[in-house]
């Protein structure tokens, strides 16, 4: 399937063709990692099982590899030459994956149990450490500019995770710094993951720009989904328990919007919220409700939706070709269109 050859075609064929395309690099890329490293990577990216036997596993939607080769296309560029930049970002992004999990004691990924869970907390974070020097290195032949962006973003997205852990043992969080750190945390490497397919199509600055901002909005709209669904997604759909957020006490979006509302429902919230004792079932559903009638799901839902808006302004200024545009344009209205 050729880029060109995506629209009128599902968004899930897109990301079928993403996922394709890359998935031969991406497991040379971590095929030259040494053992035990290897096998927990390719157990994570659910290509073997734990005992190292192959499997048709549950992998990643591959957005992030995604949005670099069809915004390489986007810019009048061949998405051969974006192919080693789309890997790197999807090495980056599972480094990320495998630490969260053992940040936050997540038991289940992809459907799965998570590798610490499998392997140990020790082995999961140096399997993550060696997929993030395997990015530099599988990058490094674009050059040390994309090296450079691809590093910053990594740097970001590590201290938007600090700044996250750190708000666990915080109750005065406020929604301003909220929305850094998810800038951070997720958006610095949807943006790294455009501007890198832009620079390997051959984009000029500006249009680089465009394009960088564009990664930027879609990516504080992805999190604020993604924090809808860690509150209401469906397990089968999130591959995470139900309410996971709540019962991890993480202070999201729609949660730290409604802590911040000066209403009611997010006093109650606060005094629920900001304890120690660990919820039940109950507790969870008690305290879900509590954040939408404060006001944070709506919150979280009308922002995703402006930041929607300001990517695709970004898109249409950027003069992109219209078969890749209207490609990134649909990825960027499924985002705000996820079941939450």
């Amino acid at each position: 399937m050729t880029v060109q050859a995506l629209r009128p075609s599902s968004i899930d064929d897109m990301l079928t063709w993403s996922r394709n395309t890359i998935d031969p690099h991406l497991r040379a890329a971590v095929g030259h990692l040494p053992e035990p490293l290897r096998r927990i990577c390719e157990y994570h990216f659910g290509w073997r099982d734990v005992h190292g036997k192959p499997v048709d596993g549950k992998p990643g939607k591959a957005l992030r590899p995604a949005l670099t080769l069809l915004t390489a296309r986007a810019v009048g560029g061949d998405t051969a030459d974006a192919i080693p930049a789309a890997v790197a970002v999807e090495l980056v992004h599972n480094f990320s994956l495998l630490h969260d999990d053992v940040m936050d004691r997540d038991q289940t990924r992809r459907h799965q149990p998570t590798a610490w869970t499998v392997f140990g907390t020790s082995e999961a974070i140096l399997a993550g450490d060696a997929l993030l020097a395997q990015a530099s290195y599988t990058l490094a032949a674009a050059g040390p500019t994309a090296v450079q962006w691809l590093n910053d973003a990594v740097i970001e997205l590590c201290q938007g995770q600090a700044q996250d852990l750190a708000f666990e043992s915080r109750d005065d969080v406020v929604l301003d710094e909220c929305i850094a750190m998810a800038h951070r945390k997720t958006s610095a490497l949807l943006e790294v993951s455009c501007a890198l397919g832009a620079l390997a199509g051959g984009a000029d600055e500006f249009t680089v720009r465009l394009m960088r901002d564009f990664g930027r909005h879609l990516g504080l709209a992805f999190q604020l989904v993604d924090d809808l669904l860690g509150i209401w997604g469906s397990p089968g759909d999130t591959g995470k328990p139900a309410h996971s957020d709540l019962a991890n006490r993480k202070k999201s979006l729609p949660v730290v919007a409604a802590l911040t509302s000066s209403t009611a429902h997010g006093h109650a919230l606060a005094q629920l919220y900001l304890t120690s004792t660990p919820p039940n079932t109950d507790d969870l559903e008690y305290l879900a409700a509590l954040v939408e009638k404060a006001g944070g799901r709506q919150w979280a839902s009308t922002r995703a939706a402006d930041e929607i808006d300001k990517a695709m302004d970004c898109l249409a200024r950027a003069k992109c070709e219209q078969g890749p545009a209207a490609t990134l344009h649909d990825i960027a209205m499924r985002l705000t269109k996820r079941d939450h």
